[in-house]
């Protein structure tokens, strides 16, 4: 322990009420009064009193993004709030600090190809920006596993302007009645005036009657078979949502994994997340954003 050491563990004891004698601490140690007492009347350079600064405030982004925010997100909320700061900076104060971005990597679960008609077309062609809300969506189902209850589904439906989650249910089966109350849910919650793109694979719920009946005013678009990355955006969300926020649950039945689901995607996803697509900012405030300036 160097004598910096000394004088801080010295000066933390003093300030915390101790009763022991400072001098008879600082005599056993073979520090001179006189040394620590100038330690104390030391005024903290800028540099010192700005570190102090902003490591506190990447500890409170790092805590309200539950723990999910790495240093190039951090960095683009100090930045926001004043903060000049680079991301080799952020990096090192949160290496210093030992926190970290939440990360785990998803189990991959194949899916057997089925031979659908060649009637279904990927017209969407990973085209992933539309230049305003309710232009293309696209849908996905993700499996969750649960101790009690085993698999349970979570069918998602987004909007490729903003990444926003419209809707989504939760399911214990993968039966095409329940699985497409998902897009029920988002027609409902949207006004649509005009006819937009869906894009959804080739599984055997998104091939139904009862999906085509529910998308009779849409264009539908299909991943190519075998294609996963015809549907990237809506697939990536749900690995995200695995690696930020279920894998680090042990989610125990249908019930749990919902609040789970709700609490991210509601909460978090929707809301406050900051998205590098959305310019950093949350699918919601993206939207917003969009509708403020078209009007």
């Amino acid at each position: 322990m160097n004598k910096t050491d000394i004088y801080k563990a010295v000066k933390e004891e003093k300030q915390k009420g101790s009763t022991v004698s400072v001098s008879s601490v600082l005599k056993k140690l073979d520090v001179s009064r006189s040394e620590f007492y100038d330690y104390l009347k030391r005024v903290p350079c800028k540099t010192k009193l700005r570190k102090e600064r902003i490591t506190k405030e990447i500890k409170k982004i790092h805590k309200e993004s539950y723990e999910i925010y790495g240093s190039p997100k951090i960095t683009e909320m100090l930045n926001k709030h004043g903060e000049k700061v680079s991301q080799k900076y952020v990096y090192s104060i949160m290496k210093e600090n030992n926190l970290k971005a939440k990360y785990i990597k998803p189990y991959i679960q194949t899916t057997v190809s089925h031979d659908f008609s060649d009637k279904l077309k990927n017209l969407l062609n990973r085209h992933y920006n539309p230049i305003r809300p309710n232009v293309a969506w696209c849908t996905d189902i993700t499996y969750i596993w649960t101790y009690d209850d085993g698999f349970v589904y979570l069918t998602s439906v987004m909007d490729l302007y903003s990444r926003s989650i419209i809707s989504w249910v939760l399911t214990k089966t993968m039966d095409a009645d329940k699985v497409l109350k998902c897009i029920e849910k988002a027609k409902e919650r949207r006004n649509i005036e005009n006819p937009l793109v869906i894009q959804s694979d080739r599984g055997v719920q998104y091939t139904s009657t009862k999906y085509r009946e529910l998308t009779s005013e849409f264009i539908r678009s299909y991943s190519r078979k075998g294609t996963p990355w015809d549907n990237a955006c809506i697939e990536s969300f749900h690995s995200l949502i695995k690696r930020e926020w279920l894998n680090f649950h042990k989610i125990q039945n249908y019930n749990h994994a919902y609040r789970l689901i709700f609490e991210y995607i509601e909460g978090f996803y929707n809301t406050v997340r900051i998205h590098s697509h959305c310019g950093y900012l949350s699918p919601v405030q993206f939207e917003q954003k969009y509708l403020f300036l078209s009007n």
